[in-house]
């Protein structure tokens, strides 16, 4: 990508710097919000008096937006000065920039690098919360712990036990010992096992989202009419994920069959990606819009948008991520609220913006809506599911974001009413968003 093709990127970065909103922003060089929105997400080409103006309010040379890649690096370097709060000179980033370049490089790498690593950090420990090979695993090393424990306490207690009895204990504590020894080889044979095998050894839904997360989640095959049961079988799959994946390219071929992509792709445009526009245009059921954003070619300019399926009992059976928004499979649902809340509202469309606790942290527009699935029977209870599509970097719409974090042990936001468990150490109101 040009660096011309990223002066929207960086008039966001420099308007979210200096805390201005879009619509300030926009009022003031004339323009609407929705069209500085697109300029924003670099849908829309800026230059000349435009780019003036809006360096003018920004309060920066014209130059230093339409620059490439130091840009980018200077703003790598903020966002790296912003987790030290007051402890660095901020203003004197480009100077430090210019005097010594390979610093500049160094720290705006090793910021990435850490943003990489906490992420990654965070998937793991959603991971072990719900791994069940994993979970067995430590079940077993606790379960002969504590067995030894139960029968050494009997042991070493002050009533007088006869040697029949305390040969039974005895061999009892040796077979625990020898079961706590296989189950701990097992645990740290799976722990060090290299990083391809732990990818194949979660559920077979992880599988499955793994697999099309290659393409995007655009199975440009199934858009030509291909046969899912085909793809399913080319995908090479385990057995459970290969069933799991024939269901939804079941149900990602009858989109695509209702919803052809090149009009679907022309409407999306036109109507900004609103899934319920879109739906009352094309008349379509709005779950099944919401899926066909989610399958659209993440290489021909669409903006990034994640989904998540979850079933009545609000077990999660399909996650399509984006950067900047960790959706845990498990436990810390609170960057869900409107997918569960649509779950007690069946039929009733559910907006809303979040927001994760973090430094400049991207907002989320959510839409949800929960709908029976199979068919319906008489005095029997409908089948519910829950979709949600999240779209990043919404127009701002005038209202502060609803407030979610990851889990309450790590989250900042110490005035939340839906606070389950106090935050461990280091995590306090200094830093709150």
């Amino acid at each position: 990508m040009s660096s011309d093709s990223l002066v929207g990127s960086r008039i966001r970065e420099k308007r979210l710097d200096r805390g201005l909103r879009q619509a300030a922003v926009a009022e003031t060089v004339g323009i609407s919000p929705s069209y500085l929105n697109l300029i924003e997400h670099n849908r829309r080409r800026i230059g000349g008096k435009l780019l003036a103006d809006l360096a003018r309010v920004l309060e920066v040379d014209t130059a230093l937006l339409a620059d490439g890649a130091e840009r980018e690096m200077l703003d790598e370097m903020r966002s790296a000065a912003a987790s030290m709060g007051d402890r660095v000179e901020v203003e004197r980033t480009e100077e430090l920039a210019a005097r010594y370049p390979g610093w500049g490089a160094l720290i705006a790498t090793q910021a990435r690098r850490i943003a990489a690593l906490e992420e990654k950090s965070r998937i793991l420990t959603d991971r072990i919360s719900y791994d069940p090979q994993l979970a067995g695993s430590l079940h077993e090393v606790i379960s002969a712990v504590s067995a030894i424990r139960s029968t050494a306490s009997i042991l070493v207690g002050p009533e007088d036990i006869d040697r029949d009895w305390q040969r039974r204990f005895h061999e009892n504590i040796h077979s625990d010992s020898l079961r706590l020894a296989d189950s701990s080889e097992a645990l740290i044979t799976y722990l060090e096992a290299p990083e391809a095998v732990l990818e194949h050894s979660g559920s077979p839904f992880e599988a499955v989202e793994a697999y099309l997360a290659k393409s995007g989640f655009h199975v440009a095959s199934l858009e030509s009419g291909a046969d899912p049961l085909v793809v399913a079988k080319e995908a090479g799959l385990p057995g459970p994920a290969e069933k799991v994946l024939l269901r939804i390219l079941e149900i990602y071929a009858d989109d695509a069959a209702a919803l052809p992509l090149a009009a679907f792709e022309k409407t999306a445009r036109t109507l900004n990606y609103d899934p319920a526009a879109i739906a009352q245009s094309l008349d379509a059921r709005l779950p099944q819009v919401m899926r066909r954003l989610a399958q659209l070619p993440p290489q021909q300019g669409h903006p990034p948008m994640a989904l998540v399926v979850c079933d009545a009992s609000g077990a999660l059976i399909f996650i399509k991520s984006v950067p900047g928004f960790t959706m845990p499979r498990t436990g810390g649902a609170c960057p869900l609220w409107p997918l569960y809340g649509a779950l007690s509202r069946p039929h009733q469309p559910i907006r809303m913006e979040v927001q994760l606790p973090a430094p400049n942290a991207t907002r989320f527009l959510c839409f949800a809506l929960a709908e029976p699935i199979g068919p319906v029977v008489f005095d029997v209870p409908s089948a519910l599911q829950s979709v949600m599509l999240l779209l990043p970097d919404p127009p701002e719409s005038g209202s502060e974001p609803h407030g979610v974090g990851l889990s309450c042990r790590i989250c900042p936001r110490t005035a939340c009413r839906s606070r389950r468990e106090p935050a461990i150490g280091g995590v306090g109101p200094k830093s709150e968003l």
